[in-house]
């Protein structure tokens, strides 16, 4: 083959960025150079030199066997301690795609730096080792993947030579993973059992696991689509440099971060808002009669305008959100916490502000997601924050666009980074609102200017024989509480009760339709669930919904925001409730007609129907 053509090939093969995850020793590193070494991707001095280090520092020592995960962990202390503790980065391509891998550690100290990985990464590979299964640190590092925004996820179910290459323990694990993964949003999750060390389906398919019916490690990273992953309906261009070699010339070079635009589109300069339209678009290679995301450009304007470094230029009908004051999930890397009583610093595209923490609206349990009241976000804590900036930031929600929705914390002393924050796309009806004091005030503001017609509470629960009230039924993802919930609609409209019951897949499809029915969006569908709460009892309905494992901090603003009215919660499950306790609480698979009268008994005590209806 000519080798200009070869090169050239080369050149315009596609890149995956992916990383390795997962708990301390479950064989990230290992993976790694097995891959390497499958695939014939190591130098003849780099084998020998890995040889001679597995017999002196690696786990293979008097066996023979090579110690793959040497070819990874390169420290001292890592060598010295077995575990990852900086992330690794290699560089391998093959046939089909080139490829960058960062390995990344496995111990909690060291999330910060599993995050610092994922942030550019279009793939994870998580890890799980197949005799410990599904652990708290495999759901942390699942849960900050989601996170990032990373769309395509491996799970490869490591050492199943040692689980003599079950297929029960694959499934089970499959399944684990499987369930906590539904509440969060990845659209593409696949599993591979294997063993690194053996080499069993890393770059071959494993003749000891025929059940196995996917593609081995290698080529399902080879064939992973990420075209669709890239944003390309809304133009991001932050500028890094102004170009001026001579008078006659001032572009403006930087990356397209999403989008795409072309010579004689009109733009936008944030935040000067001044417009003009896009002359010519130069590269080293010649110009262009348009660019694209990832492309690197200079930008000339037809018009002269005063813009610098940090700026951005975007289409004038497609701008994203600028303000003072914004929510952000934020993952905390620093020892001292992360609270209000002193300043930091945003870097945001390009640009340096000075900001306060507002108030922490929760942090995240990793293992059920729950969310908790707390003041202050500890090293390597998760939580939704509300920030202001003494100057204007122009976003994107970061779920829509990783580059223009993301910032990092600095410490203005120490010029650390300390924080990696994640813009979100529905920001609360007013700011810190999820608080509950400011939710309070939502509230009083609310009944403040509540506006009824010529019929009067009173007057409605003489006609209906009964108070209106909500009733929310919860659990866990499946059917048994929405059959509860249906089962009690229909007994009180056989007792001419004037009721009704709203399910998941209604408020999906309908009142929640503009939102994501996953993890990120759930504090906007509660609120809206509250809401639509309040209005259904104050029409004199018993109001009967479902909500998918309801915590304390749902259940407590349910209850707020159908104030004034009363709101009774019945808990299917295990699930337990911090401050404010289930009215009811029933075993996972009720008996469905005592759970009724269990119901019916509360309901009369509450003096919300009579006690002759029971």
């Amino acid at each position: 083959m000519n080798i200009d053509k070869f090169l050239n090939q080369n050149e315009k093969k596609d890149l995956l960025r992916f990383i390795t995850c997962g708990a301390v020793d479950d064989g990230k590193s290992t993976l790694i150079g097995r891959l390497l070494y499958d695939s014939k991707l190591i130098f003849e001095d780099q084998l020998k030199a890995l040889k001679t280090d597995s017999e002196k520092v690696g786990t293979t020592q008097g066996t023979g066997e090579i110690d793959y995960a040497l070819l990874l962990d390169g420290l001292k202390a890592e060598r010295e301690q077995g575990i990852t503790i900086d992330v690794a980065y290699r560089y391998f391509a093959t046939p089909k795609r080139k490829f960058i891998i960062a390995d990344t550690p496995g111990h909690e100290e060291y999330t910060r730096n599993m995050a610092t990985g994922a942030s550019t990464a279009n793939l994870a590979v998580i890890l799980i080792d197949a005799r410990a299964g599904v652990i708290t640190q495999t759901k942390r590092h699942a849960f900050i993947v989601s996170l990032l925004g990373i769309k395509h996820i491996v799970v490869a179910i490591n050492k199943m030579d040692l689980m003599d290459y079950s297929e029960e323990v694959f499934h089970n694990i499959k399944q684990e993973f499987s369930d906590f993964m539904q509440k969060l949003d990845v659209p593409d999750i696949k599993f591979i059992p294997l063993s690194a060390l053996k080499g069993d389906n890393v770059v071959k398919k494993s003749d000891k696991m025929a059940w196995y019916k996917g593609a081995p490690l290698l080529e399902t990273l080879e064939s992973v689509n990420i075209l669709q992953d890239r944003n390309l309906s809304d133009f991001r261009f932050p500028v890094q440099h102004v170009i001026r070699p001579h008078l006659d010339f001032r572009g403006f070079a930087g990356t397209v971060v999403s989008g795409t635009t072309a010579v004689g589109n009109t733009v936008k300069v944030l935040p000067s808002r001044k417009e003009s339209k896009i002359k010519n678009i130069v590269t080293a290679d010649g110009n262009l009669r348009e660019a694209f995301s990832p492309q690197s450009v200079v930008i000339e304007l037809e018009d002269e305008i005063d813009i610098s470094s940090g700026d951005i230029i975007v289409h004038t009908n497609n701008q994203p959100k600028s303000s003072r004051n914004f929510e952000a999930l934020v993952i905390w890397m620093n020892e001292k916490p992360f609270d209000s009583s002193r300043e930091y610093i945003i870097r945001h595209n390009g640009r340096n502000i000075k900001s306060r923490l507002d108030s922490i609206l929760y942090n995240i349990d990793v293992n059920t997601l729950g969310k908790n009241d707390v003041d202050k976000l500890q090293l390597n804590e998760i939580g939704r924050v509300a920030i202001s900036t003494t100057q204007a930031i122009h976003f994107d929600a970061y779920s829509k666009n990783r580059e223009t929705g993301s910032l990092i914390i600095i410490d203005p002393i120490t010029n650390v980074t300390i924080g990696a924050g994640m813009i979100t796309e529905n920001q609360t009806f007013d700011r810190n609102s999820l608080s509950e004091d400011n939710l309070k005030e939502h509230v009083d503001r609310r009944e403040f200017a509540w506006e009824t017609g010529l019929i009067n509470s009173r007057e409605r629960m003489l006609r209906n024989r009964h108070k209106g009230k909500t009733v929310v039924i919860t659990g866990s993802r499946d059917s048994a509480f929405q059959e509860l919930a249906k089962k009690l609609e229909q007994l009180l409209f056989k007792l001419n009760m004037n009721s009704y019951y709203l399910g998941l897949s209604n408020l999906a499809s309908g009142h929640d339709a503009d939102i994501n029915n996953d993890f990120w969006d759930r504090d906007e569908h509660i609120r809206r669930i509250g809401e639509l709460a309040r209005i259904m009892t104050d029409a004199g309905l018993i109001f009967i919904t479902t909500v998918n494992d309801a915590d304390d901090y749902d259940t407590q603003r349910l209850k707020l925001l159908n104030s004034p009215n009363e709101l009774l919660v019945v808990s299917l499950g295990d699930k337990q409730l911090k401050k404010h306790e289930a009215d009811i609480k029933l075993e996972s698979n009720p008996d469905i007609e005592k759970s009724l009268e269990q119901i019916m008994q509360l309901l009369s005590s509450k003096s919300i129907i009579p006690e002759y209806c029971i």
